[in-house]
Formats: structure tokens, C-alpha cells, sequence
């Protein structure tokens, strides 16, 4: 008797079972007269028929697979022998100044606050210049280009691709994942990145690294011909028919299936093959029976694969070791008797974190320690690239030579371009009438308590810039999702930017929230001022009556202070604030210490006005004021305690702005603890001498511009 050997065994067994498949359907054909068409304008019996002829295709695949896995041991134990020979400390890394290439698909907020720590890690280990390009939504490219801008990287470009000019071509298909049409751009980098790029590495943004990303790069150089591809095998058992449950019918798929969380994708191979029709074939084809996608664009392309095996390098495990909660990876993968270093954690759980999983604790720690991680310490030369122009310079530089300028630390801070986060959480733009106002406030972690109050008061647009370090980032994050007014409001928006430097970059951040704020006209308070009820629809009537929108005018919005903490004591109308003031329970801002700030205001009018009235601007006055977006900025020398707002209106007070005080608002300050930079400025006479020296420049600079003789205004 001839011994059949087990691949012919394999062949035999699948035509057996697909001709019994067809004889089957033949003896049930009967009518087929008023069958219905499905979406493809399949026939329901041409629909059965193809079912039926995948269900055996996989009983093949999976006597194939039975058969084989003898030969699969050996073959894996090759390459691991293979990979070990250039592992560890001798795994092959790029040339020191050749650029690795990475893109990533980013769309919303959410995506684009979470990618910061995939590249926080990937810069962390970086020994290359690094290319970063982004498939993003209007969204994300507005706050990745505002972020990626400001952190200034040496040695690393990013670039931003229109997702737009792509959906449709992905728009077709039905999908079930979260991410939904998002989640498919992945099949279209072939067209929409450049051609002249022809190898990238893509990445999910929920994947963290833990070594040189240079590492992964290497791998392309092992491709054979036909390779274009690579992928790391899928680390649960959702690809494999039957398994999770009895009816499960996943798309088709090489054994276990494929992760597509991280992918070396050879694009000049697949664009000579014509991948747009490649992939598009297929899935029409599957899609047949399948309806729709339950993992995006991974289920195309493990389908893909499945009919072209070729195109496929298998990458190491290492390379995508995968967290969701049905995860197999630590049995697959990193277990003690694979030897294997884990170089990417893939949090590929709808659940993320929080997913099921014995090691996740171990992971979410490293992952953690990049979330919190300073940014700004990734600013670095590549000692050993030196001659690269690539990417950004640093942020400011010093000249040597005023190191022994007293004021040279002050004068520095001044000039610093801070890493800024624009939307750093959800924020829906709305269609504002035309005298909406947005208010625009600064704050650091200490002041973080004072923002539901406001929110609560005010009922328009708001605009925070809040000043933090990257972990507390974190907690601002956590101290928004345990607030239920915060979640509410979708009209706030949050711009983070990181702390550096010594000083309080109070302009800097009045003019970073004032840049985005979404509206004609803005309101410029501060964060520890609670406005009067109802405020934001009676600034609107005033612009109205005072046609702000013709002149060169400015509103006032009289301004006072209260030493007790419960907002209950709070007036509901001026006629109950004038009650508090006779009885002592108010007082004007800061009458006690600091009169010419507000005395300008003429307090003793206000009190029985009830029109608006024209002020002149005083020495040092510092009002708080309601404009369009388009005002003067605040000069950003200004730092921490000390003529930041007086400068301000000095400005406009130069232009020829009308000051207008309104007779029926008003904003009362909280009593809080000192700020730090208060203190600094009342012990070190060295600060105040630099604030003065700034002051003195500044007035200069501001009659050259105008023209004007200010001086005599503003001397003692």
C-alpha cells in the first residue's frame, strides 16, 4: 500500500468534503424562484452556498493545521534559535542618522491625549530621527499641530495626513469596533502617505514601548522578496471558528490570526501589487457572509493574508504583546519558558487599563510611568547624529553672555515657548450668536477647585489654560471624570500647558486660552473671580446697546472680594452685593492693598448707576474687562506677581480704547491661601528690581510704537 504523506492527506480530505458540500446544496436546490438578494446582490442560495464552502475551508485549514504542527515546533524553534543568535544586547539597530518612519491613525481628543504616551515611550529609547505621520481628523490635527509644535523636538518631524480624503474609501464597509470608520484608514497608508516613502512601521495608539523602536525598524531588513507585511500573531482565540462560543464564525484568518496593533508595512512592494484592489477584493468577497467587520481593519487584513501567505513576516512576539481580557499572552509569549523581553504592551481592550488580565498591574505600571512622565526632558540631541537637520530646534535659547544679568533667569522664562495641550479634554464647538462671549481664565493645580464654581455660574463658552506638571495632568484628568458638572458642559474647553522654568507664565496662558477661545468676544477674568448670575447673557445686551462690534471700546466688569468661603453668602443681585458692602461682608477688590488697581473704577458711582459710564484710565489700573478675541495681547515678560494685567490695559489705554464700566454685573473675588509667586515678590528684592527694569523697557518699547509720552502716567 502507498503511504499518502500529510499535506496530500490534507488536499484529498478538503476536496472530499467540498464536493460533499456541493452535492448537499444540488439536493436541496429544489426552486430558487423568488429568492431575495442580499446587499452585495448575492442570491440567499448563492449566500449558503459560500458559507458553506468556508465552513469546509476551515475544517481544511484546521486538519492542515492538526497535521502540521509537528513541522511548526521546528520551525519555531528555528527562528527563535535564529532571533537569539542576533537577540538581546546584539539585536541589529539602524545606522545612527537613518530616519525610522512611523504613522499612526489619530482621530478625537480622546486618541489624541492617549497617543502622547505611545510617543513619550517610542522618544524615550530613541537612538534615530524619527518621522512621525498622522492620519488624523480636523480634531486632532488642530491639537497635534499646536502640541507637536510646542514640545520641539530635536531630530523629529511630524507630518499630518486629511483622514477626510480617505473615509470613503473605507466608508463601504460595516464595522462593528469602537474605533469605528477610524479604526479601517489603516488598509488606505498605501495612498495617502507619500510615494517616495516606501516603508513604515504603524502603530495603534494604545500600545507602549520598552525599547528602541530602532530595534523594530531592523526587522525590515530580514523581508524576503515577496514580503511586505509584518505582523505579530494574534495572542487570544477570537480568530479560530468555534472557539469562544459555539457559533462563532470569525473572519478567515492563519491560524491563531493576526494583531494589526503594530505592523511593518513594506509600501512600495504593496502599491506595485495593487493593494487598493487587493484588500478592496477581498473584502468584498467575505463580506458576503460575514456582513460586516468586528475588528476593523484587522479582519481585512487577516483575510488578505489568508489567500496571499506570501506577503506575510511573521514578527516576534515581543514585538505586540496584547492585554485584552481574553488575552493568551503570557502562555504564548513572555511566560519564563519562552525567554522572551517584552519590547511592545498593547492594550488592545475596549476596557484598556482597566482590562482582565494576571499581569496587567505589572504593564499598566510601566505604562504609567510615561503618562506621568516629564515631557519636556525628551528635548535631546542625538549625541551621536549630530549633523541631522531634522526636526525642531529647542524651545528658546540663551545667549552665554547674560548669565550675570541678575534678571537673567526672569528675562529667560519670558521668552520660553511652553509644550501646550489644546483640548486636552472633549470640547464641542457650537454655532454662537454673534454677541456670545466666552470667559477666559488661567490656573495651576492649587486653583483646581475653583472651576466647577465658575462653571456653575457661568453658563456660556469658557476657556481654561491650566499650568501643571504631567502628572498632575493625571489628576486634573481624574478630578474632570469625578465631576459631573464638568462632564456636562461640552463648552469648556481645557488647554494644559506643561510647567518650565521658575516663574508663573501667568500672560502666557491668559493668551493661550484667550487664542482658543470659540467666540467674537471674550471675557479676561481670573480663575479665583465668580461672576454674578446671569452675567453671561446681560454682557450680550451690552455689546448690543454699546455697538462693541463699530468701536474701540472695552466693557468693565466692576470687581470685589470676600473673606467668606461659602458660596451660599454669594448675592444674587447688586442690590444684595450694595447690602453686603454697607454691612462689611464685601469690599472693593483689593481696597486694603492695593487702591489703584481698581479705584478706577468709581465705585461710589457704580453703587446708584444704572446706565453705563466712561472712565479714564488711572496709574496701575488693572479692571477686568470684556472685548473681542481680537484685543491686544498680554506681554508675556510678565511673569508671576506683578504688572501683568496693569501692562494690559496700559496697552489699550495706548490705542485709544473707550473704557466703559457696566452698571448691572460684577465679579467677587474667593479667599484663597498666597500664591508662591506673591511671596516671592514681597521677600526678594532681587524680583522686584528685575520687575521694574521690565517695566521700564516696556514703556519704552510702547512710545516708540505709539508715539505717545506714558512715563509721567506711571511714576510715583
Amino acid at each position: 500500500m502507498v503511504r499518502m504523506s500529510g499535506w496530500r492527506v490534507v488536499v484529498v480530505v478538503g476536496i472530499w468534503l467540498v464536493g460533499v458540500l456541493i452535492l448537499t446544496f444540488h439536493k436541496y436546490d429544489g426552486s430558487t424562484g423568488g429568492e431575495k438578494t442580499n446587499w452585495m446582490g448575492f442570491t440567499d442560495r448563492e449566500a449558503r452556498l459560500a458559507q458553506r464552502v468556508r465552513e469546509g475551508e476551515d475544517q481544511v485549514q484546521w486538519l492542515k493545521l492538526q497535521l502540521s504542527r509537528s513541522q511548526e515546533k521546528v520551525s519555531q524553534g528555528f527562528k527563535t534559535h535564529s532571533l537569539a543568535s542576533v537577540g538581546g544586547d546584539c539585536e541589529p539597530v539602524p545606522p545612527p542618522c537613518e530616519a525610522i518612519h512611523v504613522a499612526i491613525v489619530c482621530a478625537g481628543t480622546e486618541a489624541s491625549r492617549t497617543v502622547v504616551t505611545l510617543l513619550k515611550s517610542i522618544l524615550f529609547y530613541r537612538r534615530n530621527p524619527l518621522h512621525f505621520h498622522f492620519i488624523s481628523d480636523k480634531q486632532a490635527r488642530k491639537i497635534l499641530t499646536h502640541l507637536t509644535s510646542t514640545w520641539k523636538i530635536p531630530q523629529v518631524k511630524f507630518r499630518f495626513y486629511n483622514a477626510e480624503d480617505v473615509v470613503d474609501d473605507v466608508a463601504w464597509i460595516p464595522n462593528k469596533h469602537y474605533s469605528g470608520v477610524y479604526g479601517l484608514l489603516k488598509l488606505t497608508l498605501p495612498k495617502i502617505l507619500p510615494k517616495t516613502l516606501e516603508q513604515v512601521i504603524i502603530l495603534d495608539t494604545d500600545v507602549t514601548f520598552a525599547t528602541d523602536i530602532g530595534k523594530l525598524w531592523s526587522l525590515f531588513q530580514n523581508f524576503e522578496a515577496s514580503q511586505a507585511l509584518g505582523l505579530v500573531e494574534n495572542q487570544s482565540d477570537w480568530y479560530i471558528p468555534g472557539k469562544l462560543w459555539k457559533n462563532h464564525r470569525p473572519w478567515p484568518a492563519l491560524g491563531r490570526g493576526l494583531n494589526t496593533g503594530v505592523i511593518l508595512m513594506d509600501l512600495a512592494k504593496l502599491r506595485k501589487q495593487g493593494w487598493s484592489q487587493t484588500w478592496r477584493t477581498v473584502a468584498e468577497s467575505d463580506l458576503v457572509t460575514q456582513l460586516s467587520t468586528s475588528l476593523a481593519d484587522q479582519d481585512v487584513l487577516n483575510a488578505v493574508l489568508r489567500r496571499q501567505s506570501d506577503l506575510l513576516y511573521p514578527l516576534p512576539c515581543k514585538w505586540n504583546v496584547q492585554m485584552s481580557d481574553n488575552s493568551l499572552s503570557d502562555t504564548l509569549c513572555y511566560h519564563s519558558k519562552h525567554g522572551d523581553a517584552v519590547n511592545v504592551i498593547h492594550f488592545n481592550s475596549p476596557k484598556k487599563l482597566n482590562s482582565v488580565n494576571k499581569h496587567i498591574n505589572f504593564f499598566k505600571n510601566l505604562h504609567l510611568t510615561f503618562l506621568q512622565y516629564d515631557g519636556n526632558l525628551l528635548r535631546r540631541e542625538l549625541y551621536n547624529c549630530q549633523n541631522t537637520k531634522d526636526g525642531d530646534t529647542q524651545a528658546y535659547e540663551d545667549d552665554p553672555s547674560s548669565y550675570e544679568d541678575p534678571c537673567h533667569n526672569f528675562r529667560s522664562s519670558g521668552n520660553i515657548l511652553y509644550r501646550s495641550h489644546i483640548y486636552f479634554l472633549p470640547y464641542c464647538s457650537k454655532n454662537y450668536s454673534s454677541t456670545e462671549v466666552t470667559l477666559v481664565a488661567q490656573l495651576s493645580l492649587d486653583r483646581l477647585h475653583m472651576v466647577e464654581q465658575i462653571v456653575d455660574h457661568w453658563k456660556g463658552p469658557i476657556s481654561f489654560a491650566l499650568y501643571l506638571t504631567d502628572p498632575e495632568s493625571q489628576i486634573f484628568l481624574e478630578y474632570y471624570e469625578n465631576s459631573a458638572l464638568l462632564r456636562s458642559r461640552c463648552d469648556v474647553g481645557y488647554h494644559v500647558v506643561y510647567k518650565e522654568g521658575d516663574y508663573y507664565p501667568v500672560n502666557f496662558l491668559r493668551n493661550l486660552a484667550l487664542d482658543h477661545a470659540t467666540t467674537e468676544y471674550v471675557f479676561l477674568s481670573d480663575v479665583d473671580f465668580l461672576p454674578s448670575l446671569d452675567i453671561a447673557r446681560t454682557l450680550q445686551t451690552s455689546i448690543t446697546n454699546l455697538d462693541l462690534d463699530n468701536q474701540k471700546r472695552v466693557l468693565v466688569v466692576p470687581a470685589f472680594e470676600t473673606q467668606r468661603y461659602k458660596s451660599s453668602h454669594f448675592p444674587a443681585t447688586k442690590a444684595e452685593l450694595v447690602k453686603k458692602l454697607d454691612l462689611g461682608e464685601i469690599f472693593t477688590f483689593r481696597f486694603h492693598d492695593w487702591p489703584a488697581g481698581h479705584a478706577g473704577t468709581n465705585f461710589v458711582k457704580w453703587r446708584t448707576s444704572t446706565t453705563p459710564y466712561n472712565i479714564r484710565v488711572s496709574k496701575d489700573f488693572e479692571p477686568y474687562i470684556v472685548g473681542k478675541k481680537s484685543i491686544v495681547r498680554y506681554d508675556t515678560r510678565f511673569l508671576g506677581f506683578g504688572w501683568n494685567k496693569v501692562s494690559h490695559i496700559m496697552a489699550l489705554d495706548a490705542e485709544e480704547y473707550e473704557f466703559v464700566v457696566l452698571p448691572d454685573v460684577f465679579i467677587i473675588h474667593q479667599p484663597h491661601s498666597p500664591s508662591m509667586e506673591i511671596g516671592r515678590y514681597r521677600t526678594s528684592r532681587v524680583y522686584r528690581d528685575c520687575l521694574d527694569k521690565l517695566k521700564e523697557e516696556f514703556i519704552d518699547e510702547l512710545e516708540q510704537k505709539t508715539g505717545k509720552k506714558l512715563r509721567m502716567e506711571t511714576k510715583e
